[in-house]
């Protein structure tokens, strides 16, 4: 038998108990894209996202033009309980506003936040938690690729914020000043082979003359262990600003707690044209630590318990028959018969 067959089935048990649990032996960002996930960092781990990006804006109708720079920053951490994250998050710009309707171009420097908001999110409803159907197949490979219906069954989360707008603020509306709630549904669904959607509906700055309703639409495909490649759709509607937004690109995982990043930001009118290009890091700090059932006893010592215990009933039975019976015989028969590489 070939390493191959050895290995495989064991590491997508591995990355099964991983999807199902909030907290993951490796890094999970938001980023690149800008939707949330379902899911919270895990307890006691305190996460950084941060991003630069470089920003172009061109206003046809009203000939201005914007250009400059910005960073996207989140800070994350898992409080209490597995569900619950607590946040905060902003998006800070510096850039030159130009007014080309007069002969001399009129260019007014600009910055401010776009937004800063902290919040806390807390996960509702967990479609993967104690899923015996979850469990993949030991034996088949392509078993393991085939689709689920039940992952048509998001994870659900609620998210609740508050803003904090300066007055005079030249990136948000005329009367949106000081603070303001932020409402947010999150959904996730983990599709077999590396597929992952996430679906955030929002409303935003509640209460204000200018509120706003987003969607943010993210689907993610993991390539390897190390790559993820996403597509992305924002949807943004207001008195003030409304828009459709297109994001593409990938990250690169570098060790279990370091992601690298990057994305293409783009639409398709000219009230103004949208291009922006980002980088971006995540860095995590891992102090969860896997909490102790009602009887005291880890889950690391509560599997080798179980192990143990195996081992000698295994014992007992082979001392109980001084050679195969016929359920043995069967039983090896069957084992014979497995097919990891069964392309049906």
């Amino acid at each position: 038998m070939s390493l191959k067959k050895i290995f495989l089935p064991a590491f997508l048990f591995i990355v099964s108990y991983t999807v199902n649990a909030q907290y993951t032996e490796v890094i999970n960002s938001n980023r690149p894209g800008v939707s949330r996930s379902a899911f919270s960092v895990g307890t006691n781990v305190a996460q950084l996202e941060v991003g630069p990006f470089t920003v172009k804006e061109e206003h046809t109708p009203l000939n201005y033009e914007v250009s400059g720079f910005g960073i996207d920053f989140a800070a994350r951490y898992g409080l209490l309980l597995p569900q619950l994250e607590l946040n905060i998050e902003g998006t800070y710009q510096n850039d030159t506003f130009t007014d080309n309707r007069s002969l001399i171009p009129d260019e007014n420097k600009r910055s401010n936040f776009k937004n800063l908001t902290l919040g806390a999110k807390y996960l509702v409803y967990d479609p993967y938690k104690n899923s015996e159907e979850e469990k993949p197949n030991l034996y088949s490979f392509h078993a393991n690729k085939r689709f689920q219906w039940k992952s048509l069954i998001p994870a659900v989360s609620v998210y609740l914020g508050a803003n904090f707008d300066t007055k005079d603020n030249p990136f948000t509306a005329p009367d949106v000043e000081g603070f303001s709630p932020k409402v947010m549904i999150a959904t996730q669904n983990n599709f077999s082979s590396g597929w992952v959607m996430v679906l955030n509906l929002i409303k935003d700055r509640i209460g204000s003359e200018f509120s706003d309703f987003q969607y943010i639409l993210t689907l993610t495909k993991a390539i390897n262990q190390n790559v993820v490649l996403f597509g992305e759709t924002q949807g943004i509607k207001s008195d003030f600003y409304a828009d459709n937004l297109f994001r593409f690109g990938g990250a690169y995982l570098w060790g279990k707690d370091l992601q690298l990043d990057t994305a293409l930001t783009f639409n398709t009118k000219d009230t103004p044209s949208v291009f922006s290009v980002n980088f971006g890091v995540s860095y995590r700090l891992d102090f969860h630590e896997d909490a102790k059932p009602d009887n005291g006893v880890s889950a690391e010592e509560e599997a080798e318990r179980k192990a143990s215990k195996k081992r000698k009933k295994s014992k007992k039975d082979k001392k109980k028959g001084d050679g195969d019976s016929g359920d043995d015989k069967k039983q090896k028969k069957e084992v014979q018969d497995i097919d990891f590489d069964d392309e049906d």
